[in-house]
Protein backbone atom coordinates (compact mmCIF):
# COMPACT_ATOMS: atom_id res chain seq x y z
CA UNK A 1 0.00 0.00 0.00
CA UNK A 2 1.18 3.24 -0.79
CA UNK A 3 2.41 5.49 1.78
CA UNK A 4 1.34 9.46 2.71
CA UNK A 5 4.80 10.78 1.09
CA UNK A 6 3.86 8.17 -2.07
CA UNK A 7 1.10 9.72 -2.98
CA UNK A 8 2.33 13.31 -2.02
CA UNK A 9 4.54 12.44 -5.28
CA UNK A 10 1.72 10.73 -7.37
CA UNK A 11 0.89 13.40 -9.69
CA UNK A 12 -1.78 10.96 -11.45
CA UNK A 13 -3.03 10.62 -7.82
CA UNK A 14 -3.11 14.71 -7.46
CA UNK A 15 -4.84 15.07 -10.89
CA UNK A 16 -7.31 12.67 -9.86
CA UNK A 17 -8.53 14.41 -6.97
CA UNK A 18 -8.34 17.78 -8.09
CA UNK A 19 -11.60 19.87 -6.68
CA UNK A 20 -12.83 20.30 -10.55
CA UNK A 21 -13.84 18.97 -14.17
CA UNK A 22 -10.49 18.41 -15.78
CA UNK A 23 -10.24 16.31 -18.54
CA UNK A 24 -6.73 15.78 -20.26
CA UNK A 25 -6.31 14.91 -24.18
CA UNK A 26 -2.89 14.39 -26.33
CA UNK A 27 -2.53 17.55 -29.09
CA UNK A 28 -4.91 14.98 -31.57
CA UNK A 29 -7.83 15.05 -28.56
CA UNK A 30 -7.24 11.23 -27.64
CA UNK A 31 -8.14 11.16 -23.63
CA UNK A 32 -5.19 10.49 -21.74
CA UNK A 33 -6.84 11.20 -18.24
CA UNK A 34 -9.87 13.08 -16.42
CA UNK A 35 -10.17 13.68 -12.99
CA UNK A 36 -12.75 11.98 -10.26
CA UNK A 37 -15.19 14.71 -10.45
CA UNK A 38 -15.36 15.14 -14.70
CA UNK A 39 -15.45 11.12 -14.37
CA UNK A 40 -18.72 11.64 -12.30
CA UNK A 41 -20.01 14.57 -13.87
CA UNK A 42 -19.71 13.15 -17.67
CA UNK A 43 -21.32 9.33 -16.12
CA UNK A 44 -18.39 7.52 -17.77
CA UNK A 45 -16.33 4.87 -16.43
CA UNK A 46 -12.52 6.08 -16.83
CA UNK A 47 -11.49 2.91 -18.27
CA UNK A 48 -14.24 3.64 -21.04
CA UNK A 49 -12.90 6.75 -22.28
CA UNK A 50 -9.33 6.70 -21.69
CA UNK A 51 -7.24 6.10 -25.25
CA UNK A 52 -10.35 7.20 -27.30
CA UNK A 53 -11.06 10.68 -29.07
CA UNK A 54 -13.01 13.18 -27.01
CA UNK A 55 -15.36 12.80 -29.69
CA UNK A 56 -15.79 8.99 -29.93
CA UNK A 57 -15.85 9.11 -25.93
CA UNK A 58 -18.25 11.61 -25.23
CA UNK A 59 -21.28 11.65 -28.22
CA UNK A 60 -23.10 14.73 -28.33
CA UNK A 61 -25.19 16.78 -30.82
CA UNK A 62 -23.00 18.43 -33.66
CA UNK A 63 -22.94 21.58 -32.94
CA UNK A 64 -21.10 20.73 -29.48
CA UNK A 65 -18.44 18.79 -31.13
CA UNK A 66 -18.15 21.95 -33.58
CA UNK A 67 -17.50 24.43 -31.06
CA UNK A 68 -15.10 21.89 -28.62
CA UNK A 69 -13.14 21.45 -31.59
CA UNK A 70 -12.93 24.72 -32.79
CA UNK A 71 -11.60 25.97 -29.41
CA UNK A 72 -8.89 22.65 -29.45
CA UNK A 73 -7.69 23.99 -32.53
CA UNK A 74 -7.22 27.90 -31.78
CA UNK A 75 -4.77 26.28 -28.52
CA UNK A 76 -3.05 23.98 -31.21
CA UNK A 77 -2.88 27.07 -33.54
CA UNK A 78 -2.05 29.72 -30.72
CA UNK A 79 -0.55 28.19 -27.79
CA UNK A 80 -2.80 29.89 -25.72
CA UNK A 81 -5.70 29.31 -23.03
CA UNK A 82 -8.68 29.08 -25.05
CA UNK A 83 -12.39 29.65 -23.54
CA UNK A 84 -15.95 29.07 -25.33
CA UNK A 85 -18.92 30.59 -24.81
CA UNK A 86 -21.60 29.24 -22.43
CA UNK A 87 -22.00 25.55 -24.17
CA UNK A 88 -25.22 23.26 -24.09
CA UNK A 89 -23.48 19.45 -24.10
CA UNK A 90 -26.29 16.85 -23.44
CA UNK A 91 -25.02 13.91 -21.71
CA UNK A 92 -26.10 10.51 -22.45
CA UNK A 93 -27.23 8.46 -19.04
CA UNK A 94 -26.34 4.99 -18.21
CA UNK A 95 -28.86 2.84 -18.92
CA UNK A 96 -28.07 1.26 -15.34
CA UNK A 97 -28.94 5.17 -13.97
CA UNK A 98 -32.12 4.96 -15.82
CA UNK A 99 -30.88 6.05 -19.26
CA UNK A 100 -32.26 9.31 -21.16
CA UNK A 101 -30.43 12.44 -21.90
CA UNK A 102 -29.38 15.14 -18.98
CA UNK A 103 -29.67 18.97 -19.93
CA UNK A 104 -26.72 20.48 -18.87
CA UNK A 105 -24.48 23.42 -19.54
CA UNK A 106 -20.96 24.26 -19.48
CA UNK A 107 -18.52 27.07 -19.10
CA UNK A 108 -15.20 24.96 -20.73
CA UNK A 109 -12.12 26.44 -21.10
CA UNK A 110 -8.76 24.84 -22.69
CA UNK A 111 -5.28 25.26 -21.53
CA UNK A 112 -2.14 24.25 -23.38
CA UNK A 113 0.65 22.29 -21.43
CA UNK A 114 3.82 23.02 -23.30
CA UNK A 115 7.05 20.76 -23.20
CA UNK A 116 10.64 22.83 -22.49
CA UNK A 117 11.13 22.96 -26.34
CA UNK A 118 7.40 24.78 -26.23
CA UNK A 119 5.75 21.98 -28.21
CA UNK A 120 1.92 20.88 -27.49
CA UNK A 121 2.19 17.92 -25.20
CA UNK A 122 -1.48 18.22 -23.58
CA UNK A 123 -4.49 20.31 -23.57
CA UNK A 124 -6.44 20.43 -19.98
CA UNK A 125 -9.68 21.02 -20.77
CA UNK A 126 -11.71 22.33 -17.16
CA UNK A 127 -15.13 22.36 -17.86
CA UNK A 128 -17.42 23.97 -15.19
CA UNK A 129 -21.24 23.00 -14.78
CA UNK A 130 -23.22 25.81 -14.97
CA UNK A 131 -26.93 24.20 -15.87
CA UNK A 132 -28.42 25.44 -12.23
CA UNK A 133 -27.19 29.40 -12.84
CA UNK A 134 -28.11 29.03 -16.49
CA UNK A 135 -31.58 27.45 -15.77
CA UNK A 136 -32.11 30.59 -13.02
CA UNK A 137 -30.87 33.29 -15.74
CA UNK A 138 -33.65 31.90 -18.22
CA UNK A 139 -36.23 31.63 -15.16
CA UNK A 140 -34.81 35.56 -14.45
CA UNK A 141 -35.15 36.99 -18.32
CA UNK A 142 -38.72 35.18 -18.30
CA UNK A 143 -40.10 36.71 -14.81
CA UNK A 144 -38.47 39.90 -16.24
CA UNK A 145 -40.58 39.79 -19.46
CA UNK A 146 -43.76 38.77 -17.62
CA UNK A 147 -43.21 41.87 -15.14
CA UNK A 148 -42.10 44.05 -18.18
CA UNK A 149 -45.62 42.30 -19.80
CA UNK A 150 -47.72 43.45 -17.58
CA UNK A 151 -46.10 46.94 -16.63
CA UNK A 152 -46.78 47.88 -20.09
CA UNK A 153 -50.14 46.40 -20.22
CA UNK A 154 -50.95 48.04 -16.77
CA UNK A 155 -49.78 51.55 -18.13
CA UNK A 156 -51.60 51.17 -21.63
CA UNK A 157 -55.24 50.08 -19.57
CA UNK A 158 -54.01 53.48 -17.36
CA UNK A 159 -53.56 55.64 -20.07
CA UNK A 160 -56.87 54.51 -21.67
CA UNK A 161 -59.38 54.31 -18.84
CA UNK A 162 -61.87 57.39 -19.96
CA UNK A 163 -60.82 59.25 -16.55
CA UNK A 164 -58.25 61.96 -15.67
CA UNK A 165 -56.12 59.79 -13.27
CA UNK A 166 -53.34 61.15 -10.60
CA UNK A 167 -51.21 60.31 -7.86
CA UNK A 168 -50.11 61.86 -4.65
CA UNK A 169 -46.87 61.31 -1.95
CA UNK A 170 -48.19 60.74 1.56
CA UNK A 171 -47.76 64.32 1.94
CA UNK A 172 -50.30 65.11 -0.28
CA UNK A 173 -47.90 66.37 -2.93
CA UNK A 174 -49.27 65.51 -6.51
CA UNK A 175 -46.41 63.55 -8.65
CA UNK A 176 -47.82 62.13 -11.27
CA UNK A 177 -50.86 62.82 -13.86
CA UNK A 178 -52.25 60.01 -16.89
CA UNK A 179 -52.43 61.50 -20.73
CA UNK A 180 -55.93 62.09 -20.42
CA UNK A 181 -55.41 64.63 -17.80
CA UNK A 182 -52.36 66.52 -19.43
CA UNK A 183 -54.17 66.38 -23.11
CA UNK A 184 -57.24 67.93 -21.60
CA UNK A 185 -55.77 70.86 -19.96
CA UNK A 186 -53.01 70.98 -22.16
CA UNK A 187 -50.30 71.42 -20.01
CA UNK A 188 -47.19 69.91 -19.45
CA UNK A 189 -46.45 67.33 -16.53
CA UNK A 190 -43.53 69.55 -15.09
CA UNK A 191 -46.78 72.40 -15.14
CA UNK A 192 -49.36 70.79 -13.33
CA UNK A 193 -47.54 68.54 -10.47
CA UNK A 194 -46.83 69.70 -7.13
CA UNK A 195 -49.44 72.53 -6.98
CA UNK A 196 -49.59 73.19 -10.73
CA UNK A 197 -53.03 71.13 -11.08
CA UNK A 198 -54.58 74.21 -8.75
CA UNK A 199 -54.42 76.78 -11.64
CA UNK A 200 -56.42 74.82 -13.77
CA UNK A 201 -59.50 74.48 -10.88
CA UNK A 202 -62.25 77.31 -10.75
CA UNK A 203 -61.61 80.19 -8.90
CA UNK A 204 -64.49 79.83 -7.02
CA UNK A 205 -64.30 76.35 -6.37
CA UNK A 206 -60.60 76.23 -5.35
CA UNK A 207 -60.84 77.34 -1.97
CA UNK A 208 -63.12 74.26 -1.19
CA UNK A 209 -61.51 71.61 -2.97
CA UNK A 210 -58.32 72.20 -1.14
CA UNK A 211 -60.35 72.09 1.91
CA UNK A 212 -61.61 69.13 1.21
CA UNK A 213 -57.94 67.81 0.53
CA UNK A 214 -56.61 68.90 3.36
CA UNK A 215 -58.88 67.29 5.53
CA UNK A 216 -58.72 64.01 3.79
CA UNK A 217 -54.84 64.29 4.35
CA UNK A 218 -55.05 65.06 8.06
CA UNK A 219 -57.69 62.21 8.52
CA UNK A 220 -56.21 59.87 6.39
CA UNK A 221 -59.83 59.29 4.60
CA UNK A 222 -60.99 59.22 1.45
CA UNK A 223 -61.13 62.26 -0.62
CA UNK A 224 -64.21 63.52 -2.24
CA UNK A 225 -64.77 66.80 -4.25
CA UNK A 226 -66.87 68.15 -6.82
CA UNK A 227 -65.52 71.15 -9.21
CA UNK A 228 -64.46 72.62 -12.70
CA UNK A 229 -61.59 72.26 -14.30
CA UNK A 230 -60.61 74.14 -17.43
CA UNK A 231 -60.39 72.72 -20.40
CA UNK A 232 -57.51 73.40 -22.43
CA UNK A 233 -59.78 75.53 -24.66
CA UNK A 234 -60.95 78.04 -22.13
CA UNK A 235 -64.54 75.94 -21.09
CA UNK A 236 -64.89 75.25 -17.56
CA UNK A 237 -66.38 71.31 -17.00
CA UNK A 238 -67.70 69.51 -13.83
CA UNK A 239 -65.58 66.74 -12.48
CA UNK A 240 -66.19 64.30 -9.27
CA UNK A 241 -62.83 63.34 -7.52
CA UNK A 242 -61.77 60.51 -5.60
CA UNK A 243 -59.00 59.80 -3.74
CA UNK A 244 -57.80 57.06 -1.59
CA UNK A 245 -54.89 56.30 0.46
CA UNK A 246 -52.83 52.97 -0.44
CA UNK A 247 -51.20 51.92 3.01
CA UNK A 248 -49.10 49.35 3.91
CA UNK A 249 -48.61 46.54 6.06
CA UNK A 250 -48.65 48.54 8.90
CA UNK A 251 -51.40 50.77 8.29
CA UNK A 252 -49.16 54.03 6.67
CA UNK A 253 -49.61 55.89 3.88
CA UNK A 254 -47.23 54.50 1.41
CA UNK A 255 -49.12 57.22 -1.63
CA UNK A 256 -52.62 58.20 -2.69
CA UNK A 257 -54.24 57.56 -6.29
CA UNK A 258 -57.30 59.63 -7.54
CA UNK A 259 -59.54 60.03 -10.39
CA UNK A 260 -61.90 62.70 -11.83
CA UNK A 261 -64.68 61.58 -13.77
CA UNK A 262 -66.52 64.03 -15.91
CA UNK A 263 -69.96 64.75 -14.51
CA UNK A 264 -70.75 67.85 -16.62
CA UNK A 265 -74.22 66.67 -18.76
CA UNK A 266 -75.21 65.11 -15.39
CA UNK A 267 -75.19 68.54 -13.96
CA UNK A 268 -76.34 70.65 -16.91
CA UNK A 269 -79.56 68.16 -16.51
CA UNK A 270 -79.98 68.70 -13.49
CA UNK A 271 -80.15 72.32 -13.30
CA UNK A 272 -82.31 72.55 -16.64
CA UNK A 273 -84.49 70.21 -14.91
CA UNK A 274 -84.71 72.31 -12.15
CA UNK A 275 -85.45 75.59 -14.08
CA UNK A 276 -87.71 73.98 -16.60
CA UNK A 277 -90.97 73.94 -13.56
CA UNK A 278 -91.29 73.95 -10.22
CA UNK A 279 -93.95 71.64 -10.25
CA UNK A 280 -92.28 69.27 -11.89
CA UNK A 281 -89.77 68.98 -8.95
CA UNK A 282 -90.65 64.87 -8.51
CA UNK A 283 -88.95 64.48 -11.78
CA UNK A 284 -86.43 66.61 -11.19
CA UNK A 285 -85.53 64.85 -7.83
CA UNK A 286 -85.70 61.57 -9.95
CA UNK A 287 -82.90 62.92 -12.96
CA UNK A 288 -80.80 64.43 -9.95
CA UNK A 289 -80.91 61.25 -7.94
CA UNK A 290 -79.96 59.13 -11.27
CA UNK A 291 -77.43 61.62 -11.32
CA UNK A 292 -76.16 61.66 -7.83
CA UNK A 293 -76.57 57.73 -8.22
CA UNK A 294 -73.45 57.97 -11.14
CA UNK A 295 -71.70 60.19 -8.81
CA UNK A 296 -71.68 57.83 -6.14
CA UNK A 297 -70.79 54.49 -8.29
CA UNK A 298 -67.72 56.89 -10.00
CA UNK A 299 -66.68 57.15 -5.92
CA UNK A 300 -66.83 54.01 -5.09
CA UNK A 301 -65.16 52.75 -8.31
CA UNK A 302 -62.99 54.63 -9.11
CA UNK A 303 -59.53 52.96 -8.68
CA UNK A 304 -57.99 52.04 -12.16
CA UNK A 305 -58.41 48.30 -13.63
CA UNK A 306 -60.57 46.84 -11.04
CA UNK A 307 -61.78 49.22 -9.18
CA UNK A 308 -62.90 51.67 -12.53
CA UNK A 309 -65.98 52.99 -12.45
CA UNK A 310 -66.61 51.72 -15.68
CA UNK A 311 -67.60 48.33 -16.89
CA UNK A 312 -63.74 47.92 -18.50
CA UNK A 313 -63.31 44.19 -20.28
CA UNK A 314 -60.35 43.72 -23.28
CA UNK A 315 -61.06 40.68 -25.55
CA UNK A 316 -57.72 39.49 -27.62
CA UNK A 317 -57.58 37.51 -31.19
CA UNK A 318 -60.29 37.28 -33.93
CA UNK A 319 -62.55 35.31 -31.97
CA UNK A 320 -62.81 37.76 -29.30
CA UNK A 321 -61.98 35.91 -26.67
CA UNK A 322 -61.80 37.64 -23.26
CA UNK A 323 -58.55 37.87 -20.94
CA UNK A 324 -59.81 40.97 -18.54
CA UNK A 325 -62.90 41.99 -17.06
CA UNK A 326 -63.38 44.43 -14.15
CA UNK A 327 -65.64 44.12 -10.89
CA UNK A 328 -68.27 46.65 -13.45
CA UNK A 329 -68.30 44.25 -16.37
CA UNK A 330 -68.36 41.22 -14.57
CA UNK A 331 -71.02 42.28 -12.14
CA UNK A 332 -73.07 43.45 -15.08
CA UNK A 333 -72.95 40.33 -16.90
CA UNK A 334 -73.57 37.92 -14.60
CA UNK A 335 -71.10 35.45 -15.84
CA UNK A 336 -68.21 35.40 -13.52
CA UNK A 337 -66.13 33.06 -15.10
CA UNK A 338 -66.06 34.96 -18.57
CA UNK A 339 -62.50 35.03 -18.76
CA UNK A 340 -61.00 32.37 -21.51
CA UNK A 341 -64.41 32.26 -23.25
CA UNK A 342 -65.34 34.24 -26.70
CA UNK A 343 -68.08 37.19 -26.28
CA UNK A 344 -70.15 35.01 -28.50
CA UNK A 345 -70.49 32.41 -25.87
CA UNK A 346 -70.68 34.52 -23.45
CA UNK A 347 -73.14 36.24 -24.91
CA UNK A 348 -75.00 34.54 -27.33
CA UNK A 349 -77.89 37.20 -27.54
CA UNK A 350 -75.02 39.66 -29.22
CA UNK A 351 -75.28 37.79 -32.23
CA UNK A 352 -78.61 39.57 -33.22
CA UNK A 353 -77.44 42.81 -31.98
CA UNK A 354 -74.51 45.39 -33.39
CA UNK A 355 -71.54 44.95 -31.08
CA UNK A 356 -69.99 42.33 -33.18
CA UNK A 357 -70.23 43.80 -36.07
CA UNK A 358 -68.79 47.06 -35.13
CA UNK A 359 -65.92 44.78 -32.90
CA UNK A 360 -65.31 43.72 -35.99
CA UNK A 361 -65.14 46.70 -38.15
CA UNK A 362 -62.29 47.94 -35.20
CA UNK A 363 -60.25 44.53 -35.26
CA UNK A 364 -60.74 45.70 -39.81
CA UNK A 365 -59.42 49.70 -39.77
CA UNK A 366 -57.98 49.68 -36.69
CA UNK A 367 -59.71 53.08 -35.74
CA UNK A 368 -61.61 53.24 -32.18
CA UNK A 369 -65.51 53.54 -32.59
CA UNK A 370 -68.01 55.47 -29.51
CA UNK A 371 -71.69 55.03 -29.89
CA UNK A 372 -74.32 56.33 -27.33
CA UNK A 373 -77.28 55.41 -25.81
CA UNK A 374 -76.94 51.73 -27.58
CA UNK A 375 -80.04 49.55 -27.02
CA UNK A 376 -78.73 46.51 -25.75
CA UNK A 377 -80.32 43.33 -24.67
CA UNK A 378 -79.51 40.58 -22.16
CA UNK A 379 -80.08 37.03 -21.63
CA UNK A 380 -81.33 35.83 -18.39
CA UNK A 381 -78.59 34.15 -15.91
CA UNK A 382 -78.10 32.35 -12.85
CA UNK A 383 -77.37 35.32 -10.87
CA UNK A 384 -79.97 37.62 -12.66
CA UNK A 385 -83.24 38.07 -14.79
CA UNK A 386 -83.41 38.79 -18.48
CA UNK A 387 -82.80 43.13 -18.88
CA UNK A 388 -83.23 46.01 -21.51
CA UNK A 389 -81.00 48.97 -21.36
CA UNK A 390 -78.82 51.68 -22.96
CA UNK A 391 -75.69 51.86 -22.63
CA UNK A 392 -72.39 54.48 -23.73
CA UNK A 393 -69.11 52.71 -24.98
CA UNK A 394 -66.35 52.87 -26.87
CA UNK A 395 -63.81 50.21 -28.47
CA UNK A 396 -60.45 51.09 -28.12
CA UNK A 397 -58.12 48.58 -30.61
CA UNK A 398 -54.46 48.07 -28.92
CA UNK A 399 -51.55 46.94 -31.62
CA UNK A 400 -48.86 44.19 -31.42
CA UNK A 401 -45.99 44.09 -33.71
CA UNK A 402 -48.34 46.54 -35.95
CA UNK A 403 -51.45 44.71 -36.43
CA UNK A 404 -54.34 44.66 -34.00
CA UNK A 405 -54.17 42.46 -31.59
CA UNK A 406 -57.06 43.01 -29.20
CA UNK A 407 -59.93 45.59 -27.84
CA UNK A 408 -60.57 47.39 -24.85
CA UNK A 409 -64.06 48.27 -24.03
CA UNK A 410 -64.79 51.08 -21.68
CA UNK A 411 -69.22 51.25 -21.39
CA UNK A 412 -71.68 52.82 -18.91
CA UNK A 413 -74.82 51.99 -18.28
CA UNK A 414 -76.81 55.12 -18.91
CA UNK A 415 -80.87 53.40 -19.06
CA UNK A 416 -81.93 55.70 -16.03
CA UNK A 417 -80.11 58.78 -18.05
CA UNK A 418 -82.09 58.07 -21.31
CA UNK A 419 -85.30 57.54 -19.39
CA UNK A 420 -84.91 61.13 -17.79
CA UNK A 421 -84.04 62.58 -20.81
CA UNK A 422 -86.85 61.51 -22.52
CA UNK A 423 -89.01 62.49 -19.93
CA UNK A 424 -87.47 66.05 -19.90
CA UNK A 425 -88.21 66.51 -23.67
CA UNK A 426 -92.03 64.62 -23.23
CA UNK A 427 -92.20 68.02 -20.54
CA UNK A 428 -90.70 70.41 -22.78
CA UNK A 429 -93.31 69.37 -25.41
CA UNK A 430 -95.89 69.54 -23.27
CA UNK A 431 -94.69 72.94 -22.21
CA UNK A 432 -94.32 74.36 -25.70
Amino acid sequence: MPTATDLAADYQYLFHHLPDSYLLLAPDGTVRDNSDIHQQASLQPRARVVGRNIFDAYPSAPESQRTLHESQDRVRQTLQPDTMPLLRYDLAVPAEQGGGTEELYWQVTHYPILGPDGALLHILQRATDVTAATHAAALAAETQRALDEATTRARFILESVPLLVWTATPAGVTDSFNARWLAYTGRALADTIGSGWAQDVHPDDLPRTVALWQQALAAGTTYQAEYRVRRHDGEYRWFQATGVPRRGPSGEVHMWVGANADIHQQKLMVAELLETNETQAALADQAYATAEQVRQQRETLFQVFMEAPVAISVVRGTEYRYEFANRVFLAGAGKPDLIGRTVAEVFPEFMAQSFLVTLAEVYRTGQPFSARAVHVHLDATDTQPAADGYVDYTYQPFFEDGRVAGVTSFSYDVTELVAARLALENLQAGNA
